[in-house]
C-alpha cells in the first residue's frame, strides 16, 4: 500500500478513486504543527528560530497517519501547491520522522484523473524556498501580532487578533485619526 497525504478531507474520495486500491489517501486537516499558543514561540536570539509544537486538536490525525505509515511501502505528500501546502508537507515529514530531502512531494492544480496520476508519476523534493517563505510569514505574524492582540482585546473587543497586515492597517487608521 502507498500512502498519500492530502491537506483537506473534501478531496479524499476523488483522489482515492483516481489512484485506486493500492493507495490509501488520508487528510492532514491542514497544519499539524504550529507555534505554541501561550508563548511567543520564536527564539529571537537564535536567528528568529521558530519553536513548533503539535497542534493539540490534530494529535489523533497524526496518530492515525503514523499507524498507516507503518503499513505503507511509500508515502506521498500531496498538500496544496502553495507555500502553505509546502510547509504542511515539511511539517508532516518532521512529525513522521521522514527526511524532507527524501520526501515524495506531489502537486496538482486540478482534481482530475489525469492531473492526479501525472503528479504521482512525477514526485519531487519539498521546495525549501516555499517552506522558508511560509515560516517567515508565520514568524512575522507572531512577532507583530503577539504583542498587539492583547491590546486590541482590552481596548476594542475580546478575542480579536492582529498580525503583520492588521498591524499596518491599525497604524494607518490611528495616523489618520490623529
Amino acid at each position: 500500500m502507498k500512502l498519500v497525504l492530502i491537506e483537506g478531507p473534501g478531496k479524499r474520495e476523488s483522489v482515492q478513486h483516481y489512484l485506486g486500491k493500492e493507495y490509501k489517501v488520508m487528510p492532514t486537516f491542514g497544519h499539524c504543527r504550529d507555534l505554541p499558543e501561550k508563548t511567543l514561540g520564536v527564539n529571537v536570539a537564535k536567528n528568529f528560530e521558530p519553536e513548533y509544537v503539535l497542534v493539540p486538536s490534530h494529535k489523533k490525525y497524526v496518530e492515525d497517519i503514523k499507524r498507516e505509515l507503518k503499513k505503507a511501502e511509500r508515502v506521498y505528500f500531496a498538500s496544496d501547491p502553495d507555500r502553505e501546502g509546502e510547509a504542511i508537507a515539511w511539517h508532516m515529514c518532521h512529525l513522521l520522522d521522514i527526511d524532507p530531502k527524501n520526501a515524495n512531494r506531489i502537486t496538482y492544480n486540478e482534481i482530475s484523473e489525469e492531473a492526479v496520476n501525472f503528479a504521482i508519476q512525477n514526485p519531487r523534493p519539498i521546495d525549501n524556498k516555499l517552506v522558508d517563505a511560509q515560516q517567515a510569514r508565520r514568524v512575522l505574524d507572531r512577532l507583530v501580532g503577539y504583542k498587539i492582540s492583547p491590546i486590541l482585546c482590552r481596548k476594542i473587543q475580546n478575542k480579536l487578533s492582529a498580525g503583520r497586515v492588521q498591524s499596518v492597517t491599525l497604524r494607518l487608521v490611528v495616523d489618520r485619526e490623529r
